[in-house]
């Protein structure tokens, strides 16, 4: 079972449900196999510059 993460800069990833996030990353809620995180990520990940350069930076 893999969870989907993402980190300050809204970028997305995939990392194992039943392991600590590493440093800066945090669940998004979304779990399940891989493909269905990828295709998950795909859905909701539209713009893939960093929010730094969106210009939306908190």
């Amino acid at each position: 079972m893999m969870r989907v993460v993402v980190n300050h800069e809204e970028q997305y990833s995939i990392w194992w449900a039943d392991r600590d996030l590493p440093a800066g990353w945090t669940a998004t809620g979304f779990e399940g196999t891989r493909e269905e995180c990828l295709e998950h990520i795909e859905q909701v990940w539209t713009d893939m510059r960093p929010l730094s350069v969106r210009g939306g930076a908190r």
